[in-house]
């Protein structure tokens, strides 16, 4: 099946086809002119997060197993710094809105405790930002400094 513009004809093989410039009108654009797409509201968009956990003192390599695997599980892990009472992940949740971002976020450790090993620690703090605040954060030299071990590392 052939898409076709509406309110064009499709053109099989001559009949039906128009002459070069013949019954469409041409618009101009001014330098500077943006197209505007009309994105609709729903669509996706890249969120940071920072997932904080805490509770009692689990062995510091078993908290290192649990986390690993977590990023092995889930690899749009950016990175994960961990202590023997509580863990700070951050990463980029592709989500419609801040809600549906946040709930992701907020199942996140529960959900793969089991899975994962993870220990029984509760959420103790979550940040969750668009990425342009993110980008100009960093820019501003105030915001979380970006990434550069991915992966998870000791605080």
């Amino acid at each position: 099946m052939r898409r076709v513009r509406p309110g064009t004809q499709a053109s099989r093989g001559g009949t039906g086809s128009r002459a070069a410039g013949e019954g469409r009108a041409l618009a101009s654009v001014a330098a500077g002119d943006r197209f505007d797409a009309g994105e609709p509201a729903d669509t996706p968009r890249l969120w940071h997060v920072t997932l904080s956990v805490s509770g009692k003192e689990a062995p510091l390599p078993e908290v290192r197993r649990a986390l690993e695997q977590l990023a092995h599980d889930h690899p749009f892990l950016l990175t994960s710094r961990y202590a023997v009472d509580h863990a700070e992940i951050r990463y980029w949740e592709e989500a419609r809105d801040l809600h549906d971002a946040a709930a992701v976020a907020l199942r996140l450790w529960g959900e793969h405790r089991q899975t994962a090993g993870l220990p029984p620690w509760e959420i103790v703090g979550l940040e969750v930002i668009d990425r342009a605040t993110y980008h100009q954060r960093v820019a501003e030299g105030y915001g979380p400094p970006p990434a550069s071990p991915v992966g998870v590392h000791p605080f």
